[in-house]
């Protein structure tokens, strides 16, 4: 449990107790209230579930530790929140209004308490797929970045000046590829690492033709590549 939560719940606490406070401290008849009806108790049954309903949000929404998952999860708090401030004044109402019949109480408690049930579960699952999709995504870039990252350490060891041109000209070619991989692209990318690679060893023992030759065909690689990105969008 994070501290983050453990102060959320301690102010949590304090509101619950507070609320508490005024409905039972306040007189028993007041603007047609009284303490003895069945609907006084139905809203502070309903309100209580909706404290409730909102600490178990909140911690869900707090216990990531990850920035990104508690970013995702933040409308649970927010909506969660939202429907507390709902179901406070519907349950005031339902308490203060003289005369309601209970049934009406119930339902309006039902409905307000529903409503929100189903937009935090909504909430839930936008955030499970926001975090899928980015994860989805992370993969299928993964490719691109490394051979990037490779690239870029290469050009800049690289003491030869004619193989740092190559160098270069390889980094730029993949610094400016269609970052997106695909199942159909694992053929021409695992013949893209291994030219990489072949591009690497000359380029560390000094062999200027045979550099020169393997960047002619990465860069040719990287070009056919880029062009099933194209086909495959």
């Amino acid at each position: 449990m994070g501290k983050g939560f453990k102060r959320y719940a301690l102010v949590w606490a304090v509101l619950v107790l507070l609320f508490h406070i005024v409905c039972f401290v306040t007189p028993n008849e007041m603007a047609g209230m009284t303490k003895i009806d069945s609907n006084f108790f139905t809203g502070i049954a309903f309100i209580d579930l909706a404290f409730v309903g909102q600490l178990v949000c909140a911690y869900l929404a707090l216990k990531e530790e990850e920035k990104k998952k508690r970013f995702y999860n933040l409308p649970l708090i927010t909506i969660s929140y939202t429907g507390l401030i709902v179901m406070l004044a519907a349950g005031a109402a339902v308490m203060m209004i003289p005369d309601l019949p209970n049934w009406i109480g119930i339902l309006v408690c039902c409905l307000v308490l529903g409503f929100t049930a189903v937009s935090v579960i909504k909430a839930a699952a936008a955030a499970d797929l926001a975090e899928r999709t980015e994860e989805n995504v992370s993969a299928k870039t993964l490719f691109i970045k490394t051979l990037s990252a490779d690239a870029e350490q290469l050009a800049a060891s690289v003491q030869a000046a004619e193989i740092k041109a190559d160098a270069k000209r390889v980094y730029e070619a993949v610094r400016y590829s269609d970052p997106m991989s695909d199942d159909v692209l694992v053929g021409i990318e695992s013949e893209i690492t291994r030219k990489f690679a072949q591009f690497s060893d000359a380029a560390a023992e000094n062999r200027v033709d045979a550099a020169k030759q393997a960047a002619d065909d990465l860069i040719i690689l990287i070009g056919n590549r880029n062009q099933k990105c194209r086909v495959f969008k």
